[in-house]
């Protein structure tokens, strides 16, 4: 193992990139969206489009800037020319929390949705937070084997997990275009700005990830042209799956029967096709989180890296083996997750994820700020960076002062490391 920032090896296609995006993205929140956003009603509709049209504005940002800052890397290195050096740390570092609590709480999610399969996992105090440990070093290994083996692996994942939201939408269209199903009327005086904000940061969370090409610019092919490639397509089809998708199934199913099914994606392929599909559903549910996992945990070991490879965090994280791949922060950023579940063990599954799901999501909107302004600064698609920036202030205030809050303490709490590497390099 040796003091590289990169190594030489296999790296990620157009394809793969545009999977990791996806697979990122598309994870547990689409399985269990459906009945958090059926009392909603349309407004849940429009929060879609506004969260959609948001997270494409904050993508092009991100395109933008790697068309036009190609020596720049990644999201640390524009934060960095626009502001220096401490403003791109702090940025960086509360995005890896969001990663690390982000691979946790979809691990959870998926052993969540193994419980229906094995019901003592549920029964059984501290067998949901080891087994979740197990997935996550599970992925580990995965991406120890080198970031091509992460990419297959993300590509297969990303091609089974699709299949439940095709059916879905297919399902739904056959079921308008015989008669056998009906969508809620829409009634425009219940479209209210409260509604539609409470709707536009739950279905936010489901779009995290639309970042990661650019985070792994170094391990794209091709990156100048690849990253902003991924970043969109990736981002506009997720957006379209999951705004056909949810829609369908809150609008579609009786709002008492959407907002208190447990399973909402199983409620309706039971409604709309036959019965007996809960299993099913459940069985692309792990697979979906097991896809985001596997992607997330690739990024937790790239971002150490590339901090490190800038001088912002310890030479020690900058390591990589033979193939490239950055082990000490893979296996630092999984060991972190795992006293984190050990920590939280005695909270139930829902308890463990509601918690780092919020912790997630407001840590990386810093990130998502930081760069549109950065963009604002530099005169990079300057229109495109007021509204992202207006859009990422506008989702911090709905994601409530104490999230946010706590991810800015976060925040501050890596200012040592980043003076250990200050000292390292004089």
């Amino acid at each position: 193992m040796t003091e590289n920032t990169i190594r030489p090896g296999r790296k990620l296609g157009l394809i793969a990139a545009t999977a990791l995006v996806m697979g990122n993205m598309i994870g547990s929140g689409v399985f269990l969206l459906p009945a958090s956003l059926a009392p909603f009603g349309w407004n849940a509709v429009l929060g879609w489009i506004v969260t959609i049209a948001g997270t494409l504005v904050l993508a092009w940002v991100l395109a933008a800037l790697t068309r036009a800052k190609p020596l720049a890397g990644d999201p640390a290195g524009f934060v960095s020319e626009a502001f220096g050096a401490v403003p791109a740390f702090l940025v960086s570092w509360i995005y890896w929390v969001s990663v690390w609590t982000g691979v946790v709480s979809i691990a959870v999610a998926a052993i969540s949705y193994l419980s229906a399969f094995i019901p003592a996992i549920g029964a059984t105090p501290m067998l949901p937070a080891l087994s979740a440990i197990a997935l996550v070093w599970t992925m580990t290994l995965i991406n120890l084997r080198g970031v091509h083996a992460a990419g297959n692996f993300q590509i297969v994942t990303l091609a089974l997990k699709l299949l439940p939201l095709v059916a879905v939408i297919a399902i739904a269209a056959v079921a308008l275009a015989s008669g056998e199903g009906e969508v809620r009327p829409f009634v425009l005086r219940e479209i209210n700005g409260t509604d539609l904000r409470g709707a536009a940061a739950l279905t936010l969370f489901a779009l995290l990830g639309f970042e990661c090409a650019s985070l792994a610019a170094a391990r794209v092919e091709n990156p100048q042209v690849n990253v902003p490639r991924a970043t969109m397509w990736g981002t506009g089809l997720t957006g379209l799956l999951y705004l056909f998708v949810c829609s369908a199934i809150a609008l579609m199913l009786p709002e008492a029967v959407a907002a208190t099914s447990p399973a909402p994606f199983a409620t309706f392929m039971e409604k709309y096709w036959n019965s007996g599909t809960a299993t099913l559903v459940s069985l692309f549910a792990i697979v979906s989180c097991v896809g985001a996992v596997n992607g997330w945990v690739l990024m937790q070991g790239e971002l150490p890296r590339n901090m490190a490879a800038r001088g912002m965090l310890p030479r020690w994280f900058a390591a990589t083996d033979a193939n490239g791949t950055p082990v000490r922060g893979l296996v630092l950023s999984s060991i972190i997750a795992t006293i984190f579940l050990l920590l939280n063990a005695s909270r139930s599954m829902q308890g463990i994820y509601e918690f780092v799901l919020l912790l997630s999501t407001s840590a990386a909107l810093w990130l998502y700020l930081a760069c549109a302004v950065a963009a604002w600064r530099m005169k990079i698609a300057r229109s495109f960076a007021l509204i992202g920036a207006i859009y990422a202030l506008w989702t911090l205030w709905g994601a409530g002062i104490e999230a946010s809050g706590l991810s800015l303490i976060l925040m501050a709490a890596g200012l040592p490391l980043y003076w250990w590497a200050r000292r390292e390099a004089t």
